[in-house]
């Protein structure tokens, strides 16, 4: 191959890479928007978890991730998603051995209060699955802001090969309204409960000290509000229905560090 030949076929890749880069970014843009925006008006995204746990669960998120990957072999494929302290494992590994390995790693990290490996023994998946698992995610944050009653908000989304685990700090009816909205949404094959239940008290709670005291100044009505759709934009295009997909809980939740705390 010609050294002409060779720039330009690097310089194709690096367009590519920054066309992805920014079209990941400006999707992940318009999802916050939607999903901070309800009732005609801009609606403060809300997390239950506390500032140090936020910031903790993406510490957590990146040492397990690097972890992994230097001490499994390069054939794995493992995902890590981490929502106040609790870690999920998805995606495919070789053996037991491999699963078993990538458990014991995460166990070692500070502060990791429960483990739900639900790792694959299987053969690692393809492109295609993976871009389809993306899309998944998307349709099911669509859906649950979509649904009335619930918040978007308190639910973190995993998709692994048509199969959706469902995470987050919700009561017990909360977690049964979003699992049954995720099971219906065209491609999802299982729907696998991975919550952390608060009673309702606490849920109240916690909208309570979230939203905004009355003496807060507001936004000028005529002046456009960031991040502010109308309703119609969410609800006056469902999405395709499906029949429900299998809804369950998760068999594979493991005690985590011995050492963490109670968050």
């Amino acid at each position: 191959m010609s050294v002409f030949r060779v720039k330009k076929t690097l310089v194709r890749t690096v367009l590519v890479v920054g066309f992805a880069a920014g079209l990941s970014a400006t999707l992940q843009g318009c999802f916050l928007a939607v999903a901070g925006a309800a009732g005609g008006g801009a609606l403060v995204a809300t997390d239950r978890r506390t500032l140090g746990a936020q910031t903790e669960d993406r510490e957590l998120q990146v040492k397990a991730l690097s972890q992994i990957s230097q001490n499994l072999p390069d054939n794995a494929h493992v995902n890590v998603s981490v929502f106040n302290r609790r870690v999920l494992l998805t995606g495919e590994v070789a053996g037991e051995v491999s699963k078993q390995r990538a458990e014991t790693i995460v166990r070692g990290l500070n502060n990791v209060n429960t483990i739900v490996n639900e790792l694959a023994i299987m053969p690692a998946s393809s492109f295609s699955s993976r871009t389809n698992d993306t899309y998944l995610e998307t349709r099911v944050k669509t859906a649950l802001i979509a649904e009335k009653n619930i918040s978007a908000n308190n639910f973190k989304v995993v998709a692994e090969r048509g199969s959706v685990y469902l995470m987050g700090l919700v009561t017990m009816d909360e977690g049964n309204r979003g699992a049954d909205v995720a099971s219906r949404v065209p491609g999802v094959t299982q729907v696998v409960k991975v919550f952390q239940y608060i009673q309702p008290q606490e849920a109240a709670a916690a909208a309570a000290a979230a939203s905004t005291p009355a003496t807060a100044s507001q936004p000028d009505a005529g002046a456009p509000t960031v991040g502010a759709i109308p309703d119609s934009s969410v609800s006056s295009r469902p999405l395709d229905q499906q029949a429900p997909a299998p809804v369950s809980n998760s068999n594979a939740v493991h005690p985590g560090n011995p050492k963490a705390t109670t968050p």
